[in-house]
């Protein structure tokens, strides 16, 4: 039997001793460590499903309040209200207020956004805004994060598939597990020379996001007034931005407004117009005057624009052998949906249509009209209808979403408004003005105490409940 090697007072004072300097290592990474710095409380149980309101409120009272200077706009996830103040990010009860699950780091907060039904906070280090957490909404459990390059003073902005954080010299797309998709504009560690851009040394004072695309608005120095350039939110390569189309518009105090596969909005205020491009050539398709007077640049470079996300489709009459077969393919688009539909509804339906009074076919939310757009789309005699809330810091507007053309105006309104109850919510000066969505006609006004704040005011609905975002707070009206 071979002995065991004796061991040494010295053996065992230096096994001690690495001991020692192991754990204290450990404790230096973990004293210096995200973990340590951060406190996650999530919720012991899932938030309730939220019920829709089926109308309007004869009265709204305030509910409860919360600092929330990290949301510049109502935000709402899955079936909670978010606030962000601070370094701390709460998910809160919307009718009380009560906080459901907290997330906190010891830095602070650049800015708070929604996406994919979760909170998404991003968190200021010293030269940017680059650490990025997503939060469920119903739980507060921690989901995908990454490090980003989005500079002090970003927005997050939402199409509905990406989001987009905003830059003055940079901008970026991620994607719902928080990869990264697209980067435009000059970082502050570069990988390639002039970032693979056409004008390197453009800044970027307004963006506006929708359907898979990027609007910005470009500064260039070289441009004898500002340009307005249409990116792919998703570029084939993403080490080199895709470019859809850019034009130099006619004015030098531009905002985007609005973007879509095949059309972008342009308010050009000293023009006093909305322009309206072409995406596949960037020429001008349209143009509206509209008033200019009172309406301040946005914060951020983000216009005030609020989606209904409620979309109507329309059938008009086509010729005979068209017309059985536009009723069938609608019906068996939208069966799913309502079995109300059927082929011979909609046959019964166009036979009081005209060409200028569509038969409305049925009303689809955001999900549902994604579902089936390109199966209608191709349908003879079938059409979209669609709205977009937009507010020019004067005056709120309603766009058609489809070709962006002004189609009814509330002077005096403080944002764009939301839907609830079937209705569209517009804040007024003396309280909240209760609207019908597609003509703009006023059906009454709840009057609202808003304790001094004359600001602007931007809306959203979650539940039964209305939730103002006035500057630094959010109040819960109901």
């Amino acid at each position: 039997m071979v002995r065991p090697e004796r061991r040494t007072r010295s053996d065992l004072v230096a096994v001690v001793l690495i001991l020692v300097v192991v754990l204290a290592a450990a404790a230096v990474i973990w004293w210096r460590s995200d973990a340590r710095a951060t406190t996650s409380e999530p919720a012991a149980a899932p938030a309730p499903v939220l019920t829709s309101p089926t109308r309007v409120p004869a009265a709204l009272h305030e509910l409860w309040r919360a600092p929330s200077p990290a949301t510049p706009v109502p935000v709402v996830a899955g079936s909670t209200a978010i606030t962000g103040d601070g370094g701390t990010v709460s998910g809160r009860d919307p009718g009380t207020g009560a906080v459901r699950w907290r997330f906190s780091r010891d830095l602070p907060l650049c800015t708070v956004g929604e996406g994919w039904d979760r909170a998404v906070a991003v968190y200021r280090k010293s030269a940017n805004c680059s650490e990025v957490s997503s939060l469920q909404g119903d739980t507060g459990v921690r989901g995908p994060a990454r490090n980003a390059d989005a500079p002090f003073g970003t927005r997050l902005l939402d199409d509905g598939k990406y989001l987009t954080a905003t830059g003055e010299r940079v901008l970026e797309s991620w994607r719902s597990d928080l990869v990264r998709t697209q980067q435009y504009g000059i970082m502050p560690a570069l990988k390639n020379a002039g970032n693979n851009l056409r004008r390197p040394n453009c800044t970027y004072p307004s963006v506006a996001v929708g359907s898979e695309r990027i609007a910005v608005v470009e500064d260039c120095p070289d441009d004898p007034a500002q340009r307005i350039t249409v990116l792919k939110t998703k570029p084939e390569d993403d080490e080199e931005p895709e470019e859809v189309s850019s034009a130099v518009l006619g004015g030098s105090e531009a905002t985007a407004v609005a973007v879509s596969t095949k059309q972008t909005a342009v308010y050009v205020r000293d023009r006093g117009s909305l322009v309206v491009y072409a995406n596949s050539t960037g020429g001008i398709e349209a143009e509206y005057p509209l008033p200019t007077a009172g309406a301040p640049f946005p914060d951020a470079g983000v216009e005030a624009v609020a989606a209904d996300r409620v979309w109507t489709v329309n059938l008009r009459p086509v010729p005979g052998p068209e017309q059985a077969g536009a009723a069938r393919s609608i019906s068996a688009a939208l069966h799913r949906f309502d079995p109300a539909i059927t082929e011979q509804r909609v046959l019964d339906g166009l036979a009081t249509a005209g060409p200028d009074r569509p038969f409305r076919v049925a009303v689809l939310d955001d999900d549902q009209y994604r579902q089936v757009k390109d199966k209608i789309g191709d349908v003879p005699g079938a059409t979209f209808g669609g709205l977009l809330y937009w507010n020019n810091g004067a005056t709120t507007v309603a766009l058609d979403a489809a070709t962006f053309a002004p189609l009814w105006e509330v002077p005096g309104a403080l944002g764009p408004g939301a839907l609830h109850g079937g209705k569209l919510l517009v804040p007024m000066p003396a309280g909240i003005a209760v609207l019908d969505r597609f003509t703009g006609a006023r059906e009454r006004l709840i009057p609202v105490d808003r304790q001094g704040w004359d600001g602007p005011v931007r809306l959203d609905s979650a539940g039964t409940t209305v939730l103002e975002q006035r500057g630094p707070n959010l109040v819960a009206l109901g």
